[in-house]
């Protein structure tokens, strides 16, 4: 069982470098990736849902090594 959530949890965080064509698109799958992410893990989905936004939106437009 444990197995299978870190395997769940490692594929929602690899999903907050979807691509998204607008800033728009790319804070709703990186919100939607987070808070699958923590409900999986146990966690708070809102606040999951704020960081994986917040990830997706700053690895597309601000980082250069996403």
């Amino acid at each position: 069982m444990q197995k299978k959530l870190w395997i769940a949890a490692i594929a929602g965080l690899f999903t907050l470098t979807a691509c998204g064509d607008t800033l728009l698109e790319q804070g709703l799958m990186g919100a939607g990736a987070g808070a699958g992410t923590a409900m999986v893990l146990g966690g708070d989905p809102a606040t999951g849902a704020m960081v994986g936004a917040a990830g997706n939106v700053a690895c597309q437009n601000y980082l250069d090594v996403c």
